[in-house]
């Protein structure tokens, strides 16, 4: 297993969602572009997360990358912080807030010792960080580690028994980030098993196809104008647990 020296180095050069901008990195309409292809892709985040929820309260992103989820919270008046293991990330997240005159705490600092006394947050949100990290259940710990007694912390990861995951072998399309140094995939039992020091967990199936940006050729065209609207047809009750994320809600 890679250390997260290697993981860092990784994602320093790869921060997700780029290059879908045309704008010069840092600039105003590049956040702005970063910020609408973040939700319409992940469009049911908006419908799952109250973002609007925790004005007054402390709100940590671990893996917050270019503090796009961070800056809804900052937004409605939560008091946030940010970090991330990339120094390159943390700079876009602070450049991103001081664009919008957002005020936000961030620092540079791997999810597996987060640099905070215990208890200290009311929500710790942790999307798309678990399945990169060296060891999942340090990450894991750390975060219950710091939210408050009654607090929440959400987490996100991969789904191996996925629509997705299926689909890439079939059409032999790798996944998005498939070269990082660490990247898992688990079950809903396995993530389970992962979040077991919560009072209580919530697992929720979410991720269903939506046309991509980043594909094109004629496998591109075939995913956007056929598999899309075929497989949304389908009864959600039928494909709910082939999502490819699976959305922990864990109250401490």
């Amino acid at each position: 297993m890679p250390d997260n020296a290697a993981v860092r180095a990784y994602w320093n050069d790869h921060i997700h969602d780029l290059e879908i901008s045309r704008h010069a990195p840092g600039s105003r309409e590049f956040f702005a572009d970063l910020d609408q292809y973040h939700f319409e892709k992940l469009h049911h985040l908006p419908r799952l997360i109250d973002f609007a929820a925790y004005r007054g309260k402390r709100v940590l992103d671990v893996g917050c990358g270019a503090g796009t989820d961070l800056a809804r919270f900052a937004k409605a008046g939560a008091i946030v912080s940010g970090v991330d293991i990339s120094p390159s990330a943390v700079a876009l997240a602070r450049q991103n807030f001081a664009q919008q005159g957002l005020p936000g705490e961030f620092r540079e600092a791997d999810g597996e010792r987060l640099p905070f006394d215990d208890d200290t947050f009311d929500f710790v949100f942790a999307h798309g960080v678990v399945q990169y990290t060296a060891h999942d259940q340090a990450l894991v710990d750390e975060c219950r580690r710091v939210v408050k007694p009654g607090g929440t912390a959400v987490f996100q990861v991969y789904n191996r028994i996925s629509w997705l995951h299926g689909l890439s072998k079939v059409m032999k399309v790798p996944l998005e980030h498939e070269d990082a140094p660490v990247l898992k995939r688990y079950s809903a039992a396995e993530f389970r098993r992962l979040l077991g020091g919560f009072r209580d967990v919530r697992i929720v199936e979410e991720r269903f196809p939506v046309k991509s940006r980043l594909h094109g050729g004629w496998k591109g065209t075939l995913f956007n104008t056929f598999f899309v609207g075929t497989f949304n047809a389908l009864p959600r009750a039928w494909v709910r647990r082939f999502g490819w994320h699976l959305l922990a809600f864990c109250s401490r």
